[in-house]
């Protein structure tokens, strides 16, 4: 099974993919009209069967659930959500442990986020 996994952000969304149940980060998408175009592109590309999407807790697991009923509604791919509580402090550890350039933080770290949501179904 193919996956993407999806660190949804209101300014910005991380994506992941797992290819025969290896994870990779992908790029870091802005939350405007051309992400749709975009995600579907990749779904096309990788091959994708199915879809997470990482949901927190709180006010912004609203936004995060209409997200995902609208991504419903525009994808034909089974979609499923996934606890993504810390997901974002594994990622600042994982992203330290590789010594990246802090100039590049903000572009990948919802990325990594992404793929340890995805590690968590995917392992």
């Amino acid at each position: 099974m193919n996956a993407l996994s999806v660190d949804y952000g209101s300014k910005q969304i991380g994506l992941a993919i797992s290819i025969q149940g290896v994870i990779q980060p992908l790029d870091v998408i802005k939350n405007d009209s051309n992400f749709l175009p975009q995600l579907q592109k990749i779904i096309t590309d990788y091959q994708i069967d199915k879809i997470f999407v990482g949901i927190s807790q709180g006010l912004f697991a609203v936004k995060t659930q209409e997200f995902v009923n609208w991504l419903k509604n525009m994808i034909t791919l089974p979609i499923e959500t996934v606890e993504e509580a810390v997901s974002t402090i594994e990622a600042d550890q994982i992203y330290l442990a590789n010594k990246k350039p802090k100039k590049d933080y903000k572009k990948n770290i919802d990325a990594i986020a992404a793929a340890v949501i995805l590690k968590r179904v995917i392992s």
